[in-house]
């Protein structure tokens, strides 16, 4: 779908003018990207500077059953409003009636569905931080409501734009036969395992692999750390497992390669940026969902003993559940 029609209204109402900064607003201030990403875009002088936007307005969010969340949203706020001076408010409509753009960057996914609905409404393009939402029934909702409202919408982990990661998606190992991905997977009761914070591995792995997991199987490591295997079209095989750092190897028809590093923010923020601008998301709606849909199995396949689970059964289970709510 296109999305030149809603960056023409921007345009024709002045606010988004391409060559001029954009005026960025962020929903949920409870997680240090919310102060990291504002670093990389309002100070000119940050190490790894992206400009083309500032962010200059926030609405504070917070959950008070998370304590990563409740223990640091005033923190990360005050960072925001003393040393950035930025604006907040006390509803999402009114952030969206100041900004041309926003990152919704909630840590909590759960209220991530009810917080883009008044964004899509008011047609600003948003960024979703990981997790996307907190199950796979809302990230398809989130996803049809955009295409319906014609806003952009896009959802990435930060290691999807590790410089290794980035090689091997585009060709340097030819096509990958093989992936195994690493990264720490802290759990929070109110998401599935892998979405809190195994995302970021998993996330590693699909930007090698693609779309196109059939199957999935969770076990152990030897060492009693999460281990989830996938298996794609063709035979391919990718690997997801629990460890203290990010890391991972793919094999291709033309050789192998080292992925899944982490390489800091200002690679992602710098596509957040360019898909403002263009409206045009780097990542297709559909591999993101899959993306989901993998750590949803995986979760499932742990509920029944670890048996192997289709992708396709969990994804028709969330449309099913949509279908129930209306």
């Amino acid at each position: 779908m296109t999305f030149w029609p809603f960056l023409s209204g921007i345009l024709l109402l002045g606010t988004a003018v391409f060559g001029a900064d954009l005026r960025i607003g962020i929903i949920g201030c409870d997680t240090s990207h919310a102060v990291a990403f504002t670093e990389i875009l309002n100070d000119p002088k940050a190490q790894h500077h992206v400009p083309g936007g500032k962010v200059v307005a926030a609405y504070k969010g917070g959950s008070p059953d998370v304590p990563a969340s409740w223990s640091r949203v005033d923190g990360f706020s005050k960072t925001l409003r003393e040393k950035y001076k930025v604006k907040f408010y006390p509803t999402i409509e009114g952030l969206c009636a100041n900004v041309d753009a926003v990152l919704l960057e909630s840590v909590d996914g759960r209220p991530h569905l009810a917080q883009v609905m008044p964004v899509l409404k008011a047609r600003r393009p948003v960024f979703i931080d990981k997790p996307m939402a907190a199950s796979l029934h809302d990230v398809i909702e989130i996803f049809r409501l955009a295409k319906e409202a014609n806003v952009p919408v896009f959802s990435s982990s930060s290691l999807r734009y590790g410089r290794n990661t980035q090689a091997v998606r585009h060709g340097a190992i030819g096509k990958v036969i093989y992936a195994q991905t690493s990264s720490p997977c802290e759990l929070e009761p109110h998401h599935p395992d892998l979405f809190w914070y195994g995302v970021h591995g998993v996330e590693s792995l699909f930007t090698v692999m693609g779309a196109g997991c059939q199957t999935v199987q969770r076990g152990l490591t030897p060492a009693g750390k999460i281990e989830v295997t996938g298996l794609w079209t063709g035979g391919r095989k990718g690997v997801f497992k629990e460890d203290k750092g990010y890391h991972g190897l793919a094999k291709g028809d033309k050789g192998q390669s080292p992925v899944g590093s982490y390489d800091g923010y200002a690679p992602l923020v710098s596509r957040i940026m360019k898909f403002f601008k263009t409206g045009v998301a780097p990542v297709k709606p559909e591999e993101t969902t899959e993306i989901y849909a993998f750590m949803e199995a995986a979760d499932q396949s742990k509920r029944e003993g670890g048996i192997p689970v289709r992708l396709q059964d969990v994804l028709l289970q969330a449309q099913n559940a949509r279908a129930g709510r209306h």
